[in-house]
């Protein structure tokens, strides 16, 4: 057992259970079956289970039937890739009701395994040219439309000034709107209208796609102009998205949609906690922006689980870069103040329905969306 270097991994778990002795009990379970799989009580040499087997480094009571236990793991058990990260922290237990990842501390050696979001906050800003607000984004929707019929949305949309225009993410190669048809013409039809108004409004093709697809698609998008890329993770793995952030011939902003992860993010008691899933891992994993539901929209997001989100983004991670917080669902123009005392101004407000109930008069709606975000940023008084 000499090749442990002693850095080890931090993992905090919130637990249900009536007592702490039954708690503890569930914490060393967590310990053994997220490392040797073996039962406790099965004659292990103590090499192993000094060095392999997770270790309790605190618990503590923090409800009637809750109580948070934060285990270690060595890095050497943990590996080097993100996917045996992913089974270490809740593999086996994932199974088990009543456990919820609550935090994640990583070491910085293994954060040095990794090249994380290759654009962040600051190269999304500055392939925009935007920097005196929140950034504005759009879903190009309903599904049904054709390529042509996407391509007027997009250059409206980009017209009208908003800064990133995505597909949505249900839209993926479907045969009423191939991929391959689609995208050049949302190319052109953003580029256009770019021409037009001297902006840099960005298109952002969905490349969630078969696993042997995902980066012909990504490459072949680059190739046609798109300004960048969403992808969901939760459908094609995470692992998935680092290997598109990591890779030269890409090299396009990413954008991570959260569809297929509710499950993980919805039990207050099971899973894991929005914070630790959509802010740390998918910053780990190379996103450059996260999309997660908006409270008061129409998911049970809770406004502490957003602002969680939000600050997982942004704190110290290595020499990993900030990535913007995507807030999606429920907002439109009287509750931007409300947003920005929310979320910041390093923030994507993801804005689909409302812009497209006034397609009428999306100039001015969107002229008036700048308008206010300034606005609030200056607060009270407009300072």
């Amino acid at each position: 057992m000499e090749r442990f270097s002693g850095e080890r991994l931090n993992v905090t778990y919130r637990i249900r259970a009536g007592s702490e002795a039954e708690a503890t009990a569930r914490a060393r379970d967590i310990c053994y079956e997220q490392t040797i799989e073996l039962p406790e009580d099965l004659p292990i040499p103590e090499a192993i289970r000094a060095q392999v087997v997770g270790r309790i480094e605190d618990l503590r009571p923090i409800g009637p039937t809750a109580f948070e236990v934060v285990i270690s793991y060595a890095v050497e058990v943990v590996g080097t890739d993100l996917t045996q990260l992913l089974n270490v922290v809740f593999g086996n237990v994932s199974l088990k009701p009543g456990i919820r990842v609550e935090a994640l501390e990583f070491p910085d050696g293994f954060l040095r395994l990794f090249r994380g979001p290759r654009f962040g906050r600051t190269g999304i800003r500055e392939r925009l040219d935007v920097w005196d607000r929140p950034l504005l984004c759009t879903a190009l929707k309903p599904m049904g439309l054709s390529p042509q019929e996407m391509a007027e949305l997009a250059y409206e949309m980009a017209r009208a000034g908003v800064d990133l225009i995505k597909d949505d993410h249900g839209i993926a190669d479907p045969p009423f709107c191939p991929f391959r048809e689609r995208v050049p013409r949302c190319i052109e039809a953003v580029e256009r209208a770019n021409r037009e108004t001297g902006r840099r409004s960005i298109y952002m093709p969905n490349v969630t796609a078969p696993a042997d697809e995902v980066l012909e698609r990504a490459e072949w998008a680059r190739r046609m102009g798109a300004g960048g890329l969403l992808l969901s993770p939760g459908l094609t793995g995470l692992d998935t998205l680092r290997a598109l952030a990591e890779e030269d011939a890409v090299a396009l902003p990413l954008m991570a949609h959260p569809a297929f992860l509710g499950s993980f993010l919805v039990d207050p008691e099971s899973g894991i906690a929005p914070g630790v899933l959509l802010g740390q891992l998918m910053r780990l994993a190379g996103a450059d922006a996260t999309i997660f539901p908006n409270y008061g929209g129409r998911f049970a997001f809770s406004r502490e689980a957003c602002r969680a989100i939000t600050e997982a983004t942004a704190r110290p991670m290595g020499s990993f870069r900030p990535i913007f917080p995507v807030p999606a669902g429920g907002m439109s123009l009287d509750r931007i103040p409300e947003m920005v005392a929310t979320y910041g101004t390093e923030a994507i407000f993801l804005i689909g329905g409302a812009l497209l109930r006034e397609r009428h008069r999306l100039a001015a709606v969107v002229r008036d969306l700048h308008r206010a975000m300034v606005e609030a940023m200056r607060g009270p008084g407009g300072q």
